[in-house]
């Protein structure tokens, strides 16, 4: 089983440490484009306009600035970084040692400025959606779509992938849709059901700590993982066709 997840759009720079290694990053055929992203996103985040550009407001001119020296900002592993609702949900301080040793194998975050990374890889934070479009670069998602398509088909060669991605992410990489449950999020109140949005992030984190959290063998194939969510929550499984992913749809009570 490997987990998708988004990165968190909040993050919680390092404080003190080297600079990203990276030859160490997970999936290193990707730093060449790695490479060209960051080029491009700090050549922007050093505009004038920059906050327009990149679609963000004033309170994050800070980290915008930050952008302008990547290749120099302390790097600290990704689950530190990350500090959205999504992780804090997740939890990956209080995992047990053998639980953050699953998460470090079966945790891929699909990044705009990374393109996939574990979660044990250290990065900087930086401040880049996926649906941003960048000089030389283009729109990200579909940037880096051939490029994951590629260096990822081994990784996920044989898994169950549980797609936890908002759309933004999942527009960059399409798995392939036999071996992936994308995760919705609905509550349902006197029969009637409703796509939730921010409290999705909360939910999709906390069925990653439940699937790495929970005793017995990690989920292989749809059926498998409802019945792992079944376990926390009402849920049910929308069987997929040869171009569509099943979809694993967690509801909660309105």
């Amino acid at each position: 089983m490997l987990i998708l997840l988004p990165p968190s759009e909040g993050k919680t720079p390092a404080v003190r440490g080297s600079a990203v290694d990276w030859p160490a990053l997970s999936f290193p055929r990707l730093n060449a484009y790695r490479a060209k992203v960051l080029e491009a996103l700090g050549t922007v985040s050093a505009h004038e306009d920059a906050l327009a550009l990149l679609g963000v407001g004033a309170s994050l001119r800070d980290d915008v600035e930050r952008n302008t020296r990547l290749r120099a900002e302390p790097a600290a592993p990704a689950h530190r970084i990350y500090s959205g609702v999504l992780y804090d949900a997740l939890g990956y301080a209080s995992l047990t040692p053998a639980q953050r040793r699953k998460a470090d194998a079966s945790v891929l975050v699909v990044s705009a400025l990374w393109g996939a990374i574990r979660l044990g890889d250290s990065v900087p934070a930086y401040r880049l959606s996926m649906g941003t479009s960048l000089p030389d670069v283009g729109r990200l998602a579909t940037f880096w779509k051939p490029q994951l398509t590629d260096a990822l088909e081994e990784a996920v060669s044989g898994h169950l992938l549980v797609d936890c991605r908002s759309s933004t992410y999942a527009a960059a990489w399409a798995p392939p849709a036999d071996q992936t449950v994308t995760v919705n999020v609905f509550t349902e109140a006197a029969g009637v059901r409703k796509v939730v949005s921010h409290f999705a992030k909360h939910t999709r984190g906390e069925l990653a700590r439940h699937l790495l959290a929970r005793r017995g063998k990690a989920p292989a194939t749809p059926s498998e993982a409802l019945k792992a969510a079944q376990e926390k929550w009402q849920a049910e499984l929308v069987a997929g066709s040869a171009r569509k992913p099943h979809a694993l749809n967690i509801i909660l009570p309105g």
